[in-house]
């Protein structure tokens, strides 16, 4: 009978050890349920429509009594430092300024570290949580209590150094999705912080080229009101000399004096863009200043590379496609909670009613344990909670494919913009052109006694409209340049999305 106990013994402990073995796999692999993530398809077009099949924007006419000077990008994506490309040393300047003081890309980065540290929380649920205290107490029983014994011990000491550990596998892959999704968030939170910076910075660049294009305007009317004061002394000095009507001098003063308000009016708009220039760049406006100067930089050529580049390029698109991989990894989180839970925990430490005992042998303590549960009823709430999930994956996917289509549009929009404001300038110059030979050849027949001077007022009038219409149509062509870079994603691509762990 002992033989046979022991050759039972020798057959079932290594069974035993299998099943154990088995258990202690399964721990350690486990599974992750819930569909995998991959990237919803997006409408992408084979090329710009408006780029007419080349690569790159083209740069406006040259402008009367001088050439642009054409900047050459060095590859056919737009790269690092973008506002580079028009090589005004001022605006690099305030753009370095962003980085450091605006306050809106400082709450960007927060938000963005925020969301980092939140990968690290979802993380610790992978490992066991640890406690450990002391506790002392001295505690005296009541001698009237049921099942007192005459001479039992009434009052007492009792000392305990004891830690807790406990355990919930990741068997069903619930902490791998979270940390997924977490990393996904934090993900879409570096795009987000990726697309504040562009913003901002494109708002910097287009007010600086508003407020340049107002110095181009002022300079104009400046000009003009030297002009017209010329133009007034000679109507008043001919109408000494009795060949001019008061009404001339009337006309020459009224243009003169309407030109001079509108030189005035121009100081309004250029002091709003000069603050907001301030603000972008953290700034009290109070203590900030920029000296006039005329619009006459360079527009670059800007390369615009391939639609399909744009997935890549764009931060709101990152952000869109982010979310959604959270989203997806939330299905997996629901459906976990179909599965048992399984929980391992143990305890262990000194117990003893004196000091001078409390941490030897005989007072040691310890126990191990396990647990399982599995929810049988909830009224629909998991499958509710998993249908919800896939519908906010749905949702996340649509917003993702719009925001690919708004994309397009606005690079469509910009190269759009630049190719007709480039048409409109051929014909604005010839305007300017044309109405300054109007000009000229209407002073000079004022002068000869042949017209009255309302024909020199009506050419003069055309022409300041009409240089004015074309320094407006020249800040256009640098806004929409900044625009569209905006809408290409600024040189910015997802390679640098941090890889978070």
């Amino acid at each position: 009978m002992m033989a046979a106990r022991n050759n039972t013994a020798s057959v079932r402990w290594p069974a035993i050890d299998g099943l154990i073995g088995i258990f202690v796999c399964l721990l350690i692999a486990g599974c992750t349920v819930g569909p995998n993530y991959k990237r919803p398809d997006a409408p992408v077009p084979p090329a710009y429509k408006e780029n007419n099949g080349t690569q790159a924007t083209v740069p406006p006419p040259n402008p009367p009594g001088g050439t642009w000077k054409q900047a050459q990008p060095a590859d056919d994506v737009l790269r690092g430092k973008w506002w580079q490309l028009y090589g005004d040393s001022q605006l690099n300047t305030l753009e370095d300024k962003v980085a450091v003081s605006n306050q809106t890309l400082k709450a960007a980065v927060e938000q963005y570290l925020a969301a980092r540290d939140q990968v690290r929380v979802s993380r610790a649920a992978y490992y066991p949580t640890l406690s450990v205290g002391p506790t002392g107490t001295r505690e005296r029983q009541s001698q009237n209590r049921p099942l007192f014994a005459p001479g039992e011990e009434v009052t007492y000491s009792d000392l305990v150094a004891a830690g807790q550990a406990s355990w919930e596998p990741d068997l069903w892959g619930s902490v791998r999705r979270s940390v997924e999704a977490s990393r996904s968030n934090a993900q879409a939170s570096a795009a987000d912080l990726a697309n504040v910076e562009l913003s901002i910075r494109a708002e910097l660049a287009t007010d600086y080229f508003e407020l340049r294009g107002l110095d181009t305007d002022q300079k104009l009317l400046d000009d003009t009101v030297k002009s017209y004061s010329t133009s007034y002394d000679l109507t008043v000095n001919r109408k000494k000399g009795g060949v001019a009507t008061e009404s001339d001098v009337s006309l020459a003063e009224t243009q003169l004096q309407s030109t001079i308000s509108q030189s005035i009016d121009v100081g309004v708009a250029r002091a709003q863009y000069e603050h907001a220039i301030a603000t972008l760049i953290g700034v009290p406006a109070s203590s900030f200043g920029l000296t006039a100067q005329p619009l006459n930089l360079a527009l670059p050529q800007l390369p615009t590379g391939v639609p399909s580049a744009l997935l890549e390029r764009r931060p709101d698109i990152a952000i869109a496609e982010r979310q959604a991989q959270a989203a997806n990894a939330q299905i997996g989180i629901a459906i976990a909670a179909f599965y048992p839970n399984i929980t391992l925990s143990g305890s262990g430490g000194f117990e003893s009613q004196s000091i001078t005992t409390w941490f030897q042998g005989p007072s040691s303590l310890w126990a191990i344990g396990g647990s399982a549960a599995e929810l049988i009823f909830d009224g629909g709430r998991r499958h509710a909670v998993t249908d919800q999930a896939r519908h906010s994956y749905e949702q996340a996917a649509d917003n993702y494919r719009e925001s690919v289509l708004n994309a397009f549009q606005e690079v469509e929009d910009n190269l759009a913009a630049l190719r007709i404001y480039q048409q409109e300038a051929v014909s604005q110059q010839s305007a300017v052109l044309s109405a300054r030979r109007s000009t000229q050849i209407s002073t000079n027949r004022y002068k000869g006694g042949v017209t009255t001077y309302l024909e020199v007022l009506t050419a003069q009038a055309a022409q300041l409209a009409n240089e004015r219409a074309q320094a407006d149509l020249t800040t256009k062509q640098f806004s929409s340049s900044v625009q569209l870079i905006r809408a290409l994603g600024g040189g910015w691509d997802t390679s640098q999305l941090p890889q978070i762990r």
